[in-house]
């Protein structure tokens, strides 16, 4: 195992990082119980870019054509947002 210090600055053990999971939710699950911040030494430096064409836009809606397109929504299965797009996409094109 390799070693870290806590707090206080005393070394502390800590599991090894696997060299590889088995699937998502092993590594789901091995994150989920072990703290990033300690396998610092683990990680490295990368650069990438984004390139963000898609922007999202809020708009106000009264309250209580929220709770009508909320109620419309929950029959249909989808989340409102997702509701309100598929119409304003429909009445655009």
């Amino acid at each position: 195992m390799a070693s870290a210090k806590n707090r206080t600055g005393e070394k502390k053990r800590r599991p090894s990082l696997p060299e590889h999971f088995d699937s998502l939710e092993q590594a789901a699950d091995f994150w989920d119980t072990h703290d990033s911040a300690e396998y610092g030494d683990y990680l490295t430096d990368v650069e990438f870019e984004v390139d963000v064409k898609k922007r999202t836009y809020l708009i106000s809606l009264d309250g209580e054509l929220y709770r009508k397109v909320h109620a419309i929504a929950r029959e249909r299965g989808v989340a409102p947002e997702t509701l309100v797009n598929r119409w304003i996409e429909e009445k655009a094109s």
